[in-house]
């Protein structure tokens, strides 16, 4: 009965009866989408609170200005690395294994209507409004909206004043860290809506783009699918025994939020659990508070695989040439637009038509081509995405110094220690 408790056994047993109602009765599968919305929906509505309680109690504990801006620094290198990182890994596995070759797509002759409200939102993409985004209308207007970014910013300058304000603030910081057990008991009472929600998800997505999706596009799915999870075992494998981490270990620790992200593709769902799990293994609160929001901009390793692998695909199946130096301006486009996929269902597919308008030698209409499996690729996109910033997070900390190492090394280290 123990077992049939924890969280990821409910979620895999819904996961699986979602694909069966999806798979046998898509009309009433696809009527479940409600369920997965009204979930996704739950857990954004206390992300903000999150953050502001998380990164406030954490920054104004710190009482040092400069180390803020070191953190903030070495997690920004740490994001750029790795991003960089899975962006070539993504475009030699692509090149290698071609899975646009030979379909022969005429763009000219494809329909742009299906695209026109992603190309649309793609002109709206760029450094600037991306960097302008981050400020909020008003203070309290950044809890309303869908940007991590917001939060932080406001987060972070009321942690400053409150810092500054010396013992008059004291009262204020004690406030926060009771407000703060409040509000992740609230997340513990959402992601008892888990399993409900991973059942409404999975089944509409089956519904809608099932076999047939699979069928027509299945070498893509496939090679991208292979190359994700090559990605984690080789490149996160590699990174997480540098941290002295078991990466299997680190994976079992995150297993509910791993099924979770499956479901629903979307990382956001479990960014209170991955905080509040990130504390749990030592990391100090107040780099986890900077690292992991930031990270849910900055570091899309999983979307970085895709956007690459997307990209070159699309070239392939339109018969449009690519050499080394296309390939590598198409690399440099990517590390600045992929900054700006936010970590929630479809951004990733906006990027993308971003991208290939600002590159200008791969048709964009051609991305009509996969819209119909984005869902099916965002399976995998949003589970590399959840353990990149998990390792950054620890990254991060052991950098700075900031991890009870002893705590770390019991619960996710290469040997656990004597009971």
């Amino acid at each position: 009965m123990k077992f049939v408790r924890q969280l990821w056994v409910q979620v895999l047993a819904a996961t699986v009866a979602g694909v069966l109602l999806g798979w046998l009765a898509p009309g009433l599968g696809a009527q479940m989408k409600p369920l997965g919305d009204g979930f996704i929906a739950l857990v954004r509505m206390i992300i903000a609170p999150v953050v502001f309680l998380t990164v406030v109690h954490g920054v104004a504990g710190m009482n040092d200005a400069a180390r803020v801006g070191r953190v903030v620094g070495k997690a920004l290198l740490w994001f750029l690395s790795m991003t960089a990182l899975a962006l070539v890994f993504a475009l030699v596995a692509v090149n290698l294994w071609r899975p646009g070759a030979g379909m022969n797509i005429d763009a000219a002759a494809m329909d742009p209507v299906p695209v026109a409200a992603y190309a649309t939102q793609a002109h709206a993409q760029g450094l600037v409004p991306f960097l302008l985004g981050i400020i909020p209308t008003t203070f309290l207007s950044a809890f309303t909206q869908p940007s991590v970014l917001q939060v932080l910013l406001v987060s972070l300058l009321f942690a400053f004043a409150l810092n500054a304000s010396g013992a008059a603030g004291r009262p204020v910081l004690r406030l926060i860290a009771a407000l703060s057990g409040v509000f992740f008991r609230i997340v513990g009472y959402i992601m008892w809506a888990a399993p409900i929600g991973a059942f409404g998800a999975i089944a509409f997505t089956v519904a809608k783009f099932g076999v047939g999706s699979l069928a027509a596009l299945g070498g893509l799915i496939l090679e991208f699918y292979l190359v994700s999870a090559l990605f984690v075992v080789v490149v996160f494998g590699g990174v997480a025994w540098a941290l002295g981490v078991n990466l299997i270990r680190l994976l079992g620790v995150l297993k509910d939020e791993i099924v979770v992200v499956a479901a629903t593709t979307s990382t956001e769902t479990v960014l209170p659990r991955l905080m509040q799990k990130l504390r749990d293994l030592g990391c100090d609160e107040s780099v986890v508070g900077l690292v992991v929001p930031t990270g849910y901009s900055f570091n899309l390793d999983g979307t970085c695989l895709y956007l690459a692998t997307a990209a070159v695909f699309l070239a392939q199946a339109t018969n449009t040439p690519l050499d080394l130096g296309d390939q590598l301006a198409l690399l440099a486009v990517l590390l600045v637009t992929s900054k700006g996929a936010a970590a929630v269902p479809g951004a990733a597919f906006i990027v993308l038509a971003a991208t290939l308008t600002t590159v200008g030698t791969i048709p964009v209409v051609s991305i009509a081509l996969i819209l119909g499996v984005h869902r099916l690729l965002a399976e995998a996109l949003t589970f590399v995405n959840l353990i990149g910033n998990a390792l950054a997070a620890i990254g991060v900390c052991r950098w700075e110094r900031a991890v009870d190492l002893e705590i770390l090394k019991a619960r996710v280290g290469f040997r656990p220690a004597p009971r």
